[in-house]
């Protein structure tokens, strides 16, 4: 189906190398995960350290197991982020040391701010035979990375139709309306879906760099193939970007002013020092009161690996 709505752009040579610098993609690592469940991982890569404020992002699923056999991630600690949790099909229970016990749902959004310290678990419930998710990890601005923990759950999120597909405003504003879901970064997400091919011109703000990744389906942003396996991303500089979106895709739009700080990402951590990562991690192996605990939970904690002699920065 052809989207009567949508004008066509022509582009002259010069005007598609002047686009094209601004634009890359890069192939996703794979990998598994708990019961025989795939993972995408798109943040951080080589290519791409961070987009915004977002500094981690894998894909999860789609996976069917039989009951019983579902995700189970027992108690582990994070500081200087928040989790993101975009749930597509599937529930997954959250668990924390602050004792909050929250079901997320399709459609639903589970943001934990970890700050200074904070631990949780993630299990699929015995009856649940399904999973599909985006996790994403967010990082803290320097004037926010020890905030005390919390964690807020969003039932309910802005979807505007346009061009045939759904924006949901996961984060941020866009097409004049505005998510609920507190974030301390100048930040973007949203999620499009559409069942049936269409395209769109969508204007950006010049002073973000973002990310495409599909979740479902294929789709073409300026002219780069977009697929389950690779990222598009944009530089900042771009004030719009043609997309073209095949049936029964569903694209995630990524987004935000690069970040004020080099980071250092390492295991579940975000931080600024070596020192400082060190200092959780025996803070955890030592069952230190800064990350709480999950009494609930039958089974072990995570461990932490072996600390690296040298990290390198992400910006």
């Amino acid at each position: 189906m052809t989207n009567t709505n949508y004008t066509e752009l022509s582009y002259s040579d010069d005007c598609e190398k002047y686009i094209n610098q601004f634009i890359q993609d890069f192939t996703l690592r794979t990998a598994e995960i708990g019961q025989g469940t795939v993972i995408k991982r798109a943040l951080p890569s080589r290519e791409k350290r961070m987009i915004g404020a977002w500094c981690f992002l894998d894909h999860a699923g789609p996976v069917t197991f039989p009951q019983g056999d579902g995700l189970d991630v027992g108690p582990h600690p994070h500081i200087g982020l928040q989790t993101f949790t975009w749930m597509i099909e599937g529930t997954m229970m959250h668990s924390d040391s602050l004792g909050t016990k929250q079901l997320i749902r399709p459609k639903q959004v589970n943001l934990m701010t970890a700050g200074y310290g904070i631990s949780h678990t993630e299990v699929a419930p015995e009856t649940e035979t399904r999973m599909h998710a985006a996790q994403l990890w967010i990082a803290l601005p320097d004037a926010k990375i020890k905030m005390a923990p919390r964690f807020d759950h969003y039932p309910e999120l802005p979807v505007v139709q346009k061009d045939g597909i759904d924006f949901t405003v996961l984060v941020g504003e866009f097409l004049s309306v505005t998510s609920p879901v507190q974030v301390h970064s100048k930040l973007l997400g949203v999620d499009l879906a559409t069942q049936e091919s269409t395209r769109t011109l969508l204007h950006l703000n010049p002073k973000y760099e973002y990310g495409f990744m599909a979740l479902e389906g294929t789709a073409s942003i300026n002219g780069h193939e977009l697929t389950e396996d690779n990222m598009v991303v944009l530089e900042p500089g771009l004030e719009q970007v043609d997309i073209a979106i095949h049936a029964n895709s569903r694209i995630l739009l990524l987004g935000g002013e690069p970040f004020e700080s080099p980071i250092l990402l390492w295991w579940n951590f975000v931080g600024r020092t070596q020192e400082e990562l060190n200092i959780a991690r025996e803070q955890w192996m030592n069952s230190d009161e800064r990350f709480g605990q999950i009494p609930d939970y039958d089974g072990p904690r995570l461990k932490a690996p072996i600390f690296p002699d040298k990290m390198r920065a992400s910006k």
